[in-house]
């Protein structure tokens, strides 16, 4: 039996099943060259990675591989890294060179201190002016012309001299006149005796009555207070004739004369300015916060303008109970032996207040001392190596250029003030002037 069959186009027939059947067909005669179009080819299916079945997305992009742009990229920065590293170990020889092949630590003697005895203080800076304790405008104590002045301005006076005199010839009048009114109650007085005397005798001898006896007595009586009287009057003109004559009320050096002679002067009338040397007085303004670590029989040192290192002492003598006007300071008084008479008025000071001190103590400067990690420590020079030692220190107050050290060195001990930064124990280290010696000899 013969096949009608046609040959199968479906899906089941391959693309070149398919062209081969369409190129096999010749062209109908009176129909157009028609062809039937080709299915375009399936692409084909990429291939599977097995490394990344049943991975999650985020697990597929870390095990897929860079693509080739990135693999260059990272090469090239690696490449300039190690370009740079290379410059700049060409570039700074030093830095290539490793810590140990590095030779000894260099010190100068300025960079090193010694452990040793001190005696710490804690100091307050003041400033202020000079002042003699003792000091006095004398005064004229009576009126008058000024007869004459005996001393100018700069000479020393010892107590009692004459520094002026006024003029005395009504003083000296009005003590010739009190003096005469004591003789004449003088003389009264001695009739009024005579005349108790009598009448006491007449009295006894009953020649005269009671009465009369007692007037004579009254009488003698004011005749006595006649002569207290005048006598006191004589006395006060003989003050005045005194003070005619003016004196140096102490030993001291005069500041400043005030009057010439021929002036008219009256009580009151300021003729020198006395000051005494020996006994100076330096005030000075003390901030109020500092004030309670103040106190009289504190030791204070001072220098002076013109006298170059020369170091004078003093004592606080008085503290102010009220804050200077103006002002949140309070003045203190410091009382300063000057036997030489070298200070003087008006010169200014400037020093220290001691405001307490200690029996001598093991002691460092300030900058030996060094904080890590809550540990304090110094570095010593031991052995020509830098020894790192833990140490205890005593209360340290601020401004104070030492420490007290109560453990962890010896007296003698040499330790490094200078900063050489950290880890710097274990490396060898000298000082440059002890090896100069050496080398000499």
């Amino acid at each position: 039996m013969k096949s009608n069959a046609m040959p199968q186009s479906g899906p089941s027939a391959t693309p070149e099943a398919a062209d081969s059947h369409v190129d096999a067909q010749p062209a109908t005669a009176g129909f157009p060259d028609t062809r039937v179009s080709v299915f375009p080819a399936r692409a084909a299916s990429p291939e599977i990675d097995e490394t990344l079945v049943g991975r999650t997305e985020d697990e597929a992009m870390k095990v897929r591989p860079l693509p080739q742009f990135v693999k260059w990229s990272l090469a090239l920065v690696a490449i300039l890294v190690v370009a740079v590293v290379a410059w700049s170990v060409t570039r700074d020889p030093a830095a290539a060179k490793p810590a140990a092949a590095s030779g000894p630590l260099e010190l100068a003697t300025v960079d090193m201190a010694v452990v040793q005895a001190r005696v710490l203080a804690r100091s307050l800076p003041l400033s202020g002016s000079m002042s003699p304790v003792v000091q006095a405008t004398v005064k004229s104590k009576v009126s008058g012309e000024v007869e004459q002045v005996t001393v100018r301005e700069g000479q020393d006076v010892r107590q009692g001299d004459v520094l002026a005199r006024i003029d005395t010839r009504n003083l000296q009048a009005q003590y010739d006149r009190e003096s005469a009114a004591v003789e004449k109650a003088r003389a009264e007085l001695s009739l009024a005796t005579l005349n108790r005397d009598k009448n006491r005798s007449l009295l006894e001898q009953k020649y005269i009555s009671q009465n009369t006896y007692e007037s004579t007595e009254s009488a003698y009586a004011g005749n006595v207070a006649s002569l207290k009287l005048a006598e006191a009057q004589a006395r006060l003109a003989k003050i005045g004739l005194d003070d005619a004559v003016i004196r140096a009320p102490f030993a001291g050096t005069i500041a400043r004369r005030l009057v010439q002679p021929g002036e008219k002067v009256s009580a009151d009338s300021a003729i020198v300015m006395m000051v005494d040397l020996r006994q100076m007085l330096l005030e000075a303004a003390i901030p109020t916060a500092d004030i309670p670590a103040v106190h009289v029989g504190q030791k204070v040192q001072f220098t002076v303008g013109g006298f170059g290192d020369r170091q004078f002492r003093g004592e606080v003598q008085r503290i102010n109970p009220v804050t200077a006007d103006g002002s949140r300071a309070i003045t203190i008084y410091i009382a300063v032996a000057n036997d030489d008479r070298a200070l003087k008025g008006g010169m200014f000071a400037q020093g220290d207040l001691t405001l307490h001190a200690t029996d001598p103590v093991l002691a460092i400067p300030q900058p030996a001392v060094r904080e890590e990690a809550g540990e304090t420590f110094v570095y010593a020079l031991q052995g020509g190596k830098i020894v790192r030692k833990p140490v205890t220190l005593g209360p340290v107050l601020k401004g104070d250029a030492f420490a007290e050290v109560r453990a962890g060195l010896a007296a003698g001990e040499q330790v490094i003030v200078a900063d050489i930064g950290a880890s710097k124990a274990g490396m060898k280290a000298f000082v440059r002037q002890e090896q100069a010696a050496a080398h000499r000899k």
